[in-house]
């Protein structure tokens, strides 16, 4: 029916999840590698949605909190599986199948360090296409489904069952994961295959398999399309100017700040990136050029990396790309829930 990602298509798929994630430290990142070898045997199937029976139980397995609390305190091991086994215990019945809720670094180790740990398939598909900082943003919620009920395992044993209003899980799903660590693994989006294959955006853990292949080039990784903004070098980094806004998330802990830098060739303009936990807007010489929900990016031209909006730095040279979003972005509940103006840009 699927396919097997062996230990070779487990560091293709590892290569791939890197090409436009921010955010992954790198000790929390090799942890996660090295706990997806050390349990994913011969392999995990991989299958479509609409491989499974419609009625298959299918729940999305994701890393929740800081990837640096997780390089800090050490997992047990067993978090992915005790998360959906509470679950399965709250919903009565078995999971058949795993999701990513995302696919960017840790994310997309996760999903299958659960699959192996339970013995069920993988599903080709995420829940984004992107990141984006909050569990509910999501194309399961633009799909009807809800986050909860969610478990989340803890790294020292802890086990925790929450259920509340959609729009609440963040607020309450915060301060959990600060007082078990700063990292859990959560189990969320319960739903049957059939619901599944209709909201997930398809085939992004083959695509990003194939994006982790040597000599493939970075756009393999986006589906839908990337650009390069310009080549510029950062002259500084500043608090944020809010252009008229406050850039503001409540649940995001994070400081806006402003990226400012000096495109390197032809029109030589002054560019400015907007970011509060990611960069959400671009402007060049004060025209906008970017903005969420597509991903924009800065890649070093060192090495390739992206860099993180808390490492860039003056002096960096670096190519803006931007990552276009799944078109349910792009709809006017997607821009609702991932949009400019959740991130308080007037736009």
């Amino acid at each position: 029916m699927g396919r097997l990602i062996d230990p070779g298509g487990l560091d293709r798929l590892s290569a791939g999840s890197r090409v436009f994630a921010t955010g992954a430290a790198e000790s929390s990142y090799n942890l996660a590698l090295d706990w997806t070898r050390s349990v994913l045997g011969r392999g995990v199937e991989l299958v479509r949605a609409d491989e499974l029976a419609p009625e298959t139980l299918c729940v999305a397995v994701s890393l929740v909190g800081s990837t640096t609390a997780l390089g800090e305190q050490l997992p047990a091991g067993d978090e992915p599986e005790r998360a959906v086994r509470a679950l399965e215990r709250r919903l009565g019945a078995r999971v058949g199948a795993v999701v990513g809720l995302n696919l960017a670094a840790e994310n997309a180790l996760l999903p299958l360090i659960a699959a192996a740990g339970l013995g069920v398939p993988l599903v080709d598909g995420d829940g984004t296409g992107r990141v984006f900082p909050l569990v509910e943003q999501t194309t399961y919620t633009l799909g009807g489904i809800s986050p909860v009920p969610l478990a989340l395992a803890g790294g020292s044993g802890e086990l925790v069952l929450l259920e509340t209003a959609a729009g609440r899980v963040e607020e309450l799903l915060r301060p959990v994961v600060l007082s078990v660590g700063g990292w859990a693994v959560a189990a969320c989006y319960p739903m049957t295959a059939g619901e599944l294959a209709r909201v997930l955006v398809p085939e992004t853990v083959s695509l990003l398999m194939r994006a982790g292949e040597p000599g493939v080039p970075r756009s393999a990784a986006a589906p839908y399309g990337v650009r390069t903004l310009c080549r510029a070098r950062i002259l500084s980094v500043e608090g944020s100017t809010g252009h008229g806004a406050e850039l503001a998330l409540p649940s995001l802990p994070s400081l806006p700040s402003s990226i400012v830098l000096r495109e390197s060739e032809d029109l030589e303009r002054l560019v400015r990136l907007e970011a509060h936990n990611e960069i959400v807007l671009a402007l060049a010489d004060g025209a906008v050029v970017a903005t969420v929900p597509d991903q924009i990016c800065m890649i070093s031209t060192d090495d390739g990396m992206v860099v993180d909006v808390d490492k860039a730095e003056p002096g960096l040279e670096v190519d803006i790309m931007v990552v276009s979003a799944a078109p349910v972005w792009h709809t006017k509940r997607g821009l609702a829930l991932g949009g400019p103006r959740v991130f308080g840009l007037p736009l």
